[in-house]
């Protein structure tokens, strides 16, 4: 890991919450940056994330087509949900892969990351998992997650997040970094 200057850290004083509630936490941290100014930062905490990519032997990946109002658009998603408490990340993957498409990931993934999508403000730890291989175990459980469950070529991905069809980090993130593992030749490749 690298070397960061302790001179650099912020400062914390304390924390007040002022929304709370299962889905979001909202809170104004009392910071100091290393200027000596103090002053109060919003921070919005998220429940942590875990991410399918499955991906086929045709180099395809399953994705979802589906709309999500906050930002009025449609658009395609990976497979993914909220970690529930106890539960490993890689688990809850797997089951919301069963759950959300009838496809159930099989053996044991790969873990591609975790990462925060805006650490300045937001707290949402979201885990990324590739697995190779998956079975078709039923149908999705939850008929409210997609409007259409689609296996789409992973070499169409890098047009469809150019055109803004991908929605949120959740799926550019693991998708751009199987990309740029399959170019590089390393254990994202076949």
């Amino acid at each position: 890991m690298a070397e960061h200057p302790k001179n650099l850290n912020w400062g914390i004083h304390g924390e007040r919450t002022v929304y709370d509630n299962r889905w979001v936490t909202v809170k104004l941290v009392d910071v100091e940056p290393p200027d000596g100014s103090r002053f109060e930062h919003h921070v919005v905490k998220l429940d942590h994330v875990a991410v399918a990519l499955l991906v086929n032997d045709r180099e395809e990946v399953l994705t979802l087509w589906r709309y999500r109002f906050a930002v009025n658009q449609w658009g395609y998603e990976l497979i993914g949900g909220l970690v529930e408490a106890g539960e490993d990340p890689q688990t809850t993957a797997a089951r919301e892969a069963v759950e959300e498409t009838g496809w159930r990931p099989l053996g044991e993934p790969e873990h591609m990351g975790t990462f925060q999508p805006l650490p300045g403000i937001i707290d949402a730890p979201v885990d990324a998992y590739l697995w190779r291989k998956a079975e078709k175990v039923g149908e999705p459980s939850d008929g409210e997650e997609a409007a259409r469950i689609e296996w789409i070529p992973i070499d169409n991905v890098l047009d469809l997040i150019r055109r803004g069809e991908v929605l949120g980090s959740g799926a550019i993130i693991p998708l751009l970094y199987y990309l740029a593992s399959r170019s590089a030749g390393t254990s994202g490749s076949r």
